[in-house]
This record gives structure tokens, sequence and C-alpha cells, in this order.
């Protein structure tokens, strides 16, 4: 464990700095929420929590567990799932920020975690908050390093850690701005699990001590397909029988244009092509629906329909929570984000699920991933929309190519695995921790 550090001088003037422009600051979030809720009807709700403003009693002890928005969520999910598992008795509050983030916490286990948007970082706010919930431990996914927070942890001596922790050297600098806070802020942290070596490095660059930053793996690796995703994606096929599918999964609206424009030209290869549409903002489910009608094309929805009918040639997938089982009704995926330059997503899901994957260039989120991916035979890379076209074309076009790429994406998931147990071990004592004194 390193030593507790203690606020010294710069320390408090870097805060106090910091807060009072958060505070100034604090109309906008207002502005924030509203202008989001004009796109997303959830935004302009449960204001209360983002102010950390309860009017229920103040809680016993609980585990907690922080993850932002949906890709968090599920790379904490084998966390979670292990944590229920091994002690039924924890009390454990999953917290996100956005409103996708809770839907899938609520689809995924109900009522038997608690659930609330964290707030902003205002240390009033951060303050009844953590007074309010009193964690025992703050497990904080991938690279939410909010100062107010890690600051209230360790002033409140609640062990906070990082884990299955991201830092692309892109978000690097941008928290070059506040490095010397962050840096602060992060040296409080008991233990950085980072996802990989590369991730380390970066982390110790911002300030946090070597001693306490760990490569551990990445949980995502531990992912488990359900059972029932097979049942699900031949349940699927007996409705469309015979028809190549291709999926586009976590789309942003800048890709919507290339998506359409893709389906259209591989149509005239493939006339009974079917696509399958998964944007990654609720807010853009009605806007692709429109654009594949405007393009002449018969569309269900996955809210509405249920199933593709045999005269669609698109399906969009306007639900939460449902990705990995219609990733396993396509033959090639295209996961998003990366035709601009957002990053990418998640790239082992449809491995693991045994789909042949293609993506654009923009992968910094994810490279390492891409990489081990790409090398392995299992990940194709277009260079732009045309380079794309011709990838799922090409891979649409011959079965035994795809097979090659879902076996060699199924072996690395496969020898990938490990971090959940390492993560677990690393989390032992708080735990037992957590354990004697949840009556307190």
């Amino acid at each position: 464990m390193p030593p507790v550090t203690k606020p010294d001088f710069i320390e408090r003037l870097l805060r106090v700095l910091y807060s009072a422009a958060l505070y100034l600051l604090a109309p906008v979030t207002v502005y924030h929420l509203i202008w989001r809720g004009f796109r997303q009807p959830a935004y302009l709700q449960r204001w209360s929590e983002r102010y950390a403003l309860y009017r229920d009693p103040r809680h016993t002890r609980t585990l907690w567990v922080h993850a932002v928005s949906v890709g968090e969520v599920n790379a904490a999910l084998p966390l979670v799932q292990a944590l229920r598992r091994g002690r039924p008795d924890l009390r454990l509050l999953v917290t996100t920020i956005t409103p996708t983030g809770s839907e899938r916490v609520r689809a995924l286990w109900k009522d038997e975690v608690e659930h609330v948007y964290l707030p902003y970082d205002l240390p009033g706010a951060v303050g009844r908050f953590l007074d309010h919930y009193r964690p025992s431990a703050a497990l904080i996914m991938e690279t939410e390093l909010w100062p107010n927070l890690l600051f209230g942890c360790r002033d409140r001596s609640i062990p906070s850690y990082i884990l299955n922790a991201r830092l692309s050297a892109r978000s690097l600098r941008g928290y070059q701005v506040l490095a010397p806070l962050v840096g602060r802020a992060l040296r409080t942290v008991r233990t950085v699990a980072a996802q990989s070596h590369a991730d380390a490095r970066r982390f110790v660059r911002l300030g946090a001590r070597e001693a306490q930053t760990l490569e551990t793996g990445n949980l995502k690796y531990d992912v488990s397909i359900p059972a029932t995703v097979a049942q699900f994606a031949a349940e699927f096929r007996a409705r469309v029988p015979g028809r190549p599918v291709w999926i586009a999964a976590s789309t942003h609206e800048d890709e919507e244009a290339a998506v359409i424009s893709i389906h259209r030209r591989l149509r005239a290869k493939f006339p009974d092509l079917l696509l399958l549409w998964a944007p990654r903002h609720p807010e853009r489910f009605r806007a692709v629906v429109e654009h594949s009608r405007n393009a002449g094309w018969q569309v269900s929805t996955r809210s509405r329909g249920q199933w593709a009918q045999r005269e669609d040639a698109v399906f969009v997938i306007d639900t939460l929570g449902e990705l990995v089982n219609f990733y396993a009704c396509a033959d090639v995926a295209f996961v998003g984000g990366s035709l601009q330059a957002v990053g990418g997503h998640n790239l082992l899901e449809p491995a693991a699920t045994g789909t042949a994957i293609v993506t654009g260039p923009h992968l910094h989120n994810f490279l390492e991933i891409a990489h081990k991916l790409e090398q392995a035979g299992a990940l194709r890379i277009g260079a732009d929309v045309d380079a794309l076209e011709r990838e799922v074309g090409t891979l649409l076009g011959d079965p035994a190519a795809r097979a090659d790429m879902v076996a060699a994406g199924r072996a690395l998931v496969e020898t990938g695995r490990g971090a959940l147990g390492r993560t677990m071990a690393l989390l032992e004592p708080v735990v037992s921790e957590h354990g004697r004194n949840t009556a307190a």
C-alpha cells in the first residue's frame, strides 16, 4: 500500500483554483443537461443525483464501482459478477454518468445492485455523495480521473483503485493542462491496475507512483458469452434463411452516411444483403431509420418488429444490451467509432462471439487490442470508406476467410483471459475488510 499523501500548500492551492473554476462553470452543467435532454430525454431526469442531493437516509457501507457509460459497465461486468458470486452479502453500488450506462446497469442487475449517477466533481457534491453512500472502497473503471473525487476518498480514508486502467496517448496529452493536480490525485490511489504495459507507463508519466502501478491485463478478455446467444442467432437466421448479413455496430453520427454508402454498393453485389444497424447513442436510433428509408429500403426495428422480415434491407437495433446477440447473427461486423476520430470501440465482443471484424483506421483507444487482433488475422482495417466496402464485400463472399478470422479471434480472446483473477486477488484484502465493517 502506498503511503497516504497529505495535503500540502500546493495541493490546497491547486484544489481551490480547480474547484473555483468548476463552481464558475456550474451553470454550464445545467445548460449541458438541457441540451442533451433535447436529444435524449433521460438527461432531463434525476438531476438531484448529479449534484448529490439525496432524500433517502444515509446508507450502510457499500462497495462502490464506478463505470462512466456502457463500455465501462460492460468491462466491469465480469468483476461485478465475480464479486456477487464470491460475496453475495456485499452491498454493491454501481455509478455511471450517462443514461445509457444507467440503463445497462439496470438491464444487467435490476435491483440487485444499487445505482445512482456519479455527481459532478464539485467539492460539496463529492462530499455529500461519499458521506451518503459511505463506500468502503472505490473501484473506478478505466480512465475516470476526477481530482476532487480522489482527494475526497483520501480525506475519508476510503481506499481507491483504478481498475482496467486505460490511458491513450491522446488522453495523456489532454490531461497535461491539469497534470500538476491530476498527478497529485493519482498518488492518493492505492493501485492503478493497467490494461497494458503502455497504459501503465502513461499513468506513471501522468504522476502515478511506479510502486502503485501494475499491469493486470484487460478485463474485456474475460467476457463470458451467454449460452443463449447461439439459440438467439439460430432463431434470427431461421427468419432470414440464406441471406448474407453484416452489422454496423456502435456507429456515430458522422459515420452514418458511410454506412448507407457501403450498404448501397454491397447490395449491388449481394442483392439480398441485410444490414443490422446498432447506433452507439439512442438519440441516433430514429435518424438511422430515416436515413435507411430515404435510401429507398424497407426497414424494421428491434423495438417494434422484434425480428427482421424477409423483405427488409435494414434492421435497426434500437434497444440496449443486445449487441452481443446480434453480433452472433452477422457474417461480418463493422465496429464504429473508427471512421472518425472517436478512437474505436470494443473489438473483443465480436471476437469472442465469433464474427469476422472490420474497422476504420481510428483506433487510438484500442491500439494494443487492435494490433493483436490484426496480427492474429482476426481483424481487417480499412483506411477509408472505399477500403471498408472492399473488405466487407470480400469477406461476405469468402466463408473460408471468415472462418479463419473467427477461429483466430476466439483463440486470442482465450489466451488473453486472466485479468479478472489478477484483479480479484488484488481486491481480496479490501473485500474482506468490507465484510468486517459492513455493520459499522
